[in-house]
């Protein structure tokens, strides 16, 4: 059974990711899709096939090599990150639409792949200094990372003409409420 993806893309820190936890609390018609990646697991709590399916960077380089990917990229130097076709295939066969959080240039490649069958969603926060305040109270990175997640960023705002739907991100309350909105009125069009 195939059915919708909704995509949310956004620069580090802009919220994405509490978007995506909300609606997966909130929705069970949702299943989150579980990237791939060849970068190290955080800590003692990420885990395979749960957090990511964490590969060796030959084993991921095969699976380009036998197409089993909708989309990969190198975000960052060495560390390949990608969106594999069973992953999609197991959450549709569930029954479910499919949610994505991943990273701008992702977004606009699953887009592409899906059509018409995807909300491409771009979260952005009200200026790169609000961003670089998110960032900051995270106390998670030095403030060379800051600096280069936030030139990154500037460059990622740049593609979000690529996306269906633009959601500012001012309040937590309300960009919740309004993604929620975004998802009701996109799971019940045609595709």
């Amino acid at each position: 059974m195939a059915g919708k993806a909704i995509i949310f893309s956004a620069p580090s820190g802009s919220g994405k990711t509490t978007i995506v936890k909300y609606l997966l609390a909130n929705n069970h018609d949702l299943g989150f899709s579980i990237s791939a990646s060849t970068r190290d697991r955080r800590g003692r709590t990420e885990q395979h096939g749960k957090d990511y399916y964490f590969l060796t960077p030959q084993d991921f380089k095969a699976r380009i090599d036998r197409q089993e990917f909708i989309e990969w990229e190198e975000v960052y130097p060495g560390n390949y990150y990608g969106t594999l076709k069973s992953e999609i295939e197991r959450i549709w066969a569930a029954g479910k639409n499919v949610i994505f959080d991943v990273d701008v240039k992702g977004g606009v490649n699953l887009k592409k792949y899906f059509g018409q069958k995807a909300l491409a969603v771009f979260v952005k926060v009200p200026s790169l200094e609000v961003l670089r305040e998110r960032l900051t109270s995270r106390g998670t990175e030095s403030p060379e990372a800051i600096s280069a997640r936030l030139f990154k960023a500037e460059f990622e705002m740049t593609f979000q003409n690529q996306f269906d739907v633009v959601l500012v991100n001012l309040t937590k309350e309300q960009t919740l409420e309004d993604a929620q909105k975004l998802y009701d009125d996109f799971k019940n069009t045609q595709p």
